[in-house]
């Protein structure tokens, strides 16, 4: 149980690290090709428009696929 206790407050840790980061460097370029990817869906229209971004998505799953695997492979 205390693994699992010290696995969560680093998550969160984690987490609110990445949103301090996307919070207070979003807007200065940072990340701003983040969701504006080559290969995102966007349809706008006189009443409205449609944004998926499948580009962004697939570069975030890969990203996380990856640093999960490095912390697999230095502690677990």
């Amino acid at each position: 149980m205390e693994n699992a206790g010290r696995l969560l407050v680093l998550a969160g840790l984690a987490l609110a690290v990445i949103g301090l980061v996307l919070w207070f460097g979003g807007g200065r370029g940072w990340f701003s090709w983040l969701g504006r990817l080559p290969g995102d869906i966007r349809i706008e229209g006189d009443k409205g428009g449609f944004y998926f971004p499948v580009v962004t998505c697939i570069v975030v799953s890969a990203l996380l696929s990856g640093l999960l695997a490095l912390v697999r492979k230095f502690f677990g």
